[in-house]
């Protein structure tokens, strides 16, 4: 009786502090995993939405293009079918066909020539929208196909003549789902009216214990879609199941080892869970670290597995934005690149001629020398957008920038001078760096230009260099507005501009020459309270 008493009387108090260190270590496990649906359900609404996204910047860049209005004269060369074709083909299976119709809905131009003067049928309007100011117009799903339509207007009548219209294949939605659906993650996609609009190919209409509703949140009008998440409850608990059996296991050897050994034991399990719910809630934050590996190894597993699943998706995200981004500079220059050459060669042979002119005055002979190695320097810029994806190297040679600056400033004299705008530069010794002359160019050319084009008249631009022991520095600073800092952390992405007009790939090209350089670019605030941009470059080896 005294060894029974002696053993519950041991037993009992390590029953106890173990089954309260189970149900925590639970509750954590299925906090966490609820954490896991919803933070899937948000990565797998952000992906569909930047799919939508991408879709509708298409279709709308597109229908901008010089080709489109090949439909006036009905398409007689096939250039624009051809051009359909093409396109459609470089995105695989995204689309299933992309068309031009006139105002009578009858099909011009296609990627599909058999559908060539048929008449196109849409389904009934599902929502439309303007993205910046073209109309766009979204077709209700049907048949796992989505029409994206917007119109196209003449560069003549600036009427439109006609719309292009590209059918989307929801299919990929679909195996978006299905490949986010993994280990008994079920995920569905509905409407404002909780109608499925996808589903993964192991979706059930049973409605699990664990299960989350995630609202997207689109720069698209798609007003009330969520993504919706069901786990089976068997799968969920499992790891719990699996730290059911640690414990009891655990309990023997507190039963042997004595009483003291459970809160430190206890704590094993619950630190490590603990951090890694404290990292999961500060996953969207900037300076969320990753707990340490410690306590169990299936703990130490679900560590891993998460934080690599963490890294994989903030990884994807950048990848497929910058991705995206390349892809639509690459079909910007290549449908550019024959309009652009076009004038530059005119310009470049009509300042030739002008140079034959025996009463031409000297800064007439400047200013067409200057016209003559800038229109050959747009025409290497032009064939490097060409291949935006793949930018090419720079050819480094030692550079003086004393003298390059120099001459960059005098060549921008004239349109500041222009918008009474005092351009001043404060170099006081020569700095050498090895670099690409053009590309260096480029860079100053397009900072400068940016700050002539945004300051009022009688602004003041100042361009200063100075050099310590291993990089030379250069500063473009202005008494312009400025920029607001909820947009300076945009300020070197692809296709962002304050400027109305602007394209929005300067900077994104300044800070890609840059970093091909090894070099560095940020934005503070100057002297005058404007914009400052400052460039760090190495120094040339001796």
């Amino acid at each position: 009786m005294l060894l029974i008493a002696f053993l519950l009387a041991g037993l009992l108090p390590a029953l106890l502090v173990s089954v309260l260190s189970f149900y925590q270590a639970r509750t954590a496990l299925r906090t966490e995993i609820k954490h896991d649906l919803q933070t899937t359900g948000q990565a797998v609404g952000e992906h569909i939405d930047r799919v939508l996204f991408e879709r509708v910047q298409n279709v709308r860049s597109w229908s901008q293009l010089a080709i489109m209005q090949d439909m006036q004269i009905g398409d007689i060369d096939k250039r624009l079918s051809i051009f359909l074709e093409e396109t459609r083909n470089s995105y695989a299976t995204q689309y299933i066909s992309i068309d031009v119709v006139d105002l009578q809905s009858s099909i011009v131009a296609s990627s599909n020539p058999r559908r060539i003067s048929q008449r196109l049928s849409s389904p009934p309007i599902w929502f439309s929208f303007k993205d910046t100011t073209q109309p766009m117009t979204i077709y209700r799903l049907q048949n796992d196909q989505l029409m994206i339509s917007t119109p196209v207007i003449s560069n003549v009548t600036l009427q439109p003549i006609g719309h292009l219209i590209a059918t989307f294949n929801w299919a990929v939605i679909h195996d978006l789902l299905n490949h986010a659906a993994q280990h008994s993650t079920e995920l569905a996609l509905a409407d404002e009216n909780k109608h499925l609009l996808a589903q993964s190919s192991n979706w059930s209409q049973l409605r699990h214990s664990l299960h989350a509703h995630i609202a997207i949140q689109s720069t698209l009008p798609i007003y009330g879609w969520e993504v919706q998440l069901n786990k089976a409850h068997d799968v969920a608990v499992a790891p719990v199941h699996r730290l059911g059996v640690t414990f009891l296991i655990l309990l023997i050897l507190v039963l042997v080892f004595s009483l003291i050994l459970v809160t430190p034991i206890t704590k094993s399990f619950t630190q490590p869970l603990d951090e890694l719910l404290r990292f999961i809630k500060q996953l969207r934050l900037p300076d969320a670290a990753p707990p340490k590996l410690s306590g169990p190894a299936e703990v130490q597993a679900l560590n891993q597995a998460f934080t690599k699943m963490a890294a994989d998706l903030q990884s994807s995200e950048q990848q497929l934005t910058r991705a995206a981004k390349l892809a639509v500079v690459g079909e910007m220059a290549a449908a550019m690149s024959h309009e652009v050459r076009t004038p530059l060669g005119i310009m470049r042979s009509s300042a030739d001629v002008l140079l034959r002119e025996a009463q031409l005055s000297e800064d007439g002979r400047e200013v067409l020398g200057f016209i003559i190695s800038e229109t050959e320097r747009l025409n290497k810029l032009v064939s490097a957008l060409i291949d935006a994806a793949r930018p090419r190297l720079p050819n480094k040679i030692p550079l003086d920038l004393q003298v390059h600056l120099q001459h960059v400033v005098a060549m921008l004299q004239k349109p500041a001078q222009a918008k009474q705008i005092t351009l001043t530069l404060q170099a006081a010794q020569p700095v050498i760096i090895e670099a690409d002359q053009d590309q260096m160019t480029q860079v100053l050319v397009n900072l400068l230009m940016n700050a002539i084009q945004i300051l009022p008249d009688g602004g003041n631009i100042q361009l200063q260099l100075s050099a310590d022991a291993k990089c030379a520095h250069i500063a473009v600073a202005d008494d312009g507005p400025g920029v607001p800092p909820a947009q300076q952390g945009h300020l070197f992405e692809a296709f962002f501009t304050q400027r109305a007009g602007g394209v929005g790939l300067g900077l994104a090209v300044v800070k890609q020459i840059i970093e091909a350089h090894d070099g560095t670019i940020n934005y503070s605030t100057s002297p005058w309270q404007g914009a400052q941009f400052n460039l760090s470059l190495p120094l040339a080896t001796v």
